[in-house]
């Protein structure tokens, strides 16, 4: 066989070579990760949830998700272990950095509330064209073709 037909082969080995290292690497990274966790220390899971390092088992962690609240978890399931001050920053809301200038409200109803006071009185009613007596009608048929397919099917 030639070099050129092995090629492909050697590149494919190579490859699959390379992404398994870098896995392990990130494995072991994780690994090292949760081993470095403490009581008291702040987490946050692979499900986005944050909480804080109540008790390290073999493979568990117990942790307080709430003041009082107590959940067991895999050691697995930790996909972060947080600094004091970024856990701070994000749970209790607790903003070290200096912001200078206007801070952006969280709702929009105060960017408008200068503008239009009433914005219901402001807006033009549409007319669709109907009249009450229409829609009566309308329903009125409605009930009279249902009744009438539904005594023709039980005869």
């Amino acid at each position: 066989m030639s070099l050129v037909t092995l090629l492909p082969f050697i590149v494919l080995i190579g490859a699959m070579f390379l992404m398994t290292r870098s896995a392990k690497k990130k494995q072991q990274a994780a690994a090292q990760m949760r081993d470095d966790m403490q009581p008291g220390t702040g987490v946050r899971t692979i499900g986005g949830m944050y909480a804080t390092v109540k008790e390290i088992q073999d493979d568990t962690v117990i942790l307080e998700v709430a003041p009082g609240v107590h959940a067991v978890y895999a050691k697995n399931a930790i996909g972060a272990v947080l600094d004091d001050a970024e856990y701070n920053r994000i749970v209790h809301g607790d903003d070290e950095l200096e912001t200078e200038g206007t801070l952006v409200p969280d709702d929009a109803s105060s960017l408008t509330a200068g503008e239009h006071a009433d914005a219901d009185d402001d807006v033009a009613k549409i007319d669709l064209g109907k009249k009450p007596e229409d829609d009566t009608a309308a329903k009125d048929a409605e009930v009279k073709d249902a009744k009438a397919d539904g005594e023709g099917d039980a005869k």
